[in-house]
């Protein structure tokens, strides 16, 4: 049985003499086609300008090759990448509520909320239950919703995960609408 050829997913760029091609179709810098010519007069061409051939394509006969700096051709390349390239939903950022908090303290931790939710992140709420406090979850109930209440002012308000009982307290995930 004989070997498997190794197939490279990687693109690469072929400059100048790695360009293996002849005839190639040659575009300047400014964008003008200069037509179909020989790869050494392309070549010859590139380097009285004092800049690089570069193939852009090689999915057409024949291939376009294009006169620039390869620096900026490859600045341009990532450039290109960054921006196709799909944005995640966001990180999971937290915020913890405390059974005896402040309606003050409420509002800036809804503030700081906000700020995530704008920045397209998802927000975990998390109201930490100690000793005592265990006892009386149906308050604890009523600060997160007031919580919500303060934030929803504001933003609109997608609920990720419903409010859950946990070991420590309360948690739950909310994201921007």
């Amino acid at each position: 049985m004989g070997a498997i050829p190794f197939v490279s997913t990687v693109k690469r760029t072929y400059i100048n003499n790695y360009i293996r091609v002849s005839p190639v179709r040659v575009v300047d810098e400014t964008g003008k086609q200069l037509g179909v010519m020989d790869l050494t007069k392309a070549l010859q061409i590139s380097r009285e300008r004092n800049l690089d051939l570069v193939q852009v394509t090689d999915k057409v006969t024949p291939p376009v090759c294009k006169i620039i700096d390869q620096g900026k051709y490859l600045y341009q390349q990532g450039k290109k990448k960054k921006t196709t390239q799909i944005k995640k939903g966001g990180e999971l950022k937290g915020i913890r509520l405390r059974f005896n908090i402040s309606t003050h303290d409420m509002e800036t931790r809804a503030r700081q909320a906000e700020k995530f939710l704008k920045k397209g992140d998802k927000v975990r709420i998390d109201m930490v239950l100690r000793g005592r406090e265990k006892a009386l979850p149906d308050f604890a109930k009523e600060k997160i919703k007031q919580f919500l209440e303060i934030l929803e002012k504001s933003t609109p308000l997608k609920i990720e995960r419903e409010l859950k009982r946990e070991a420590r307290g309360f948690t739950m995930i909310i994201s921007k609408e």
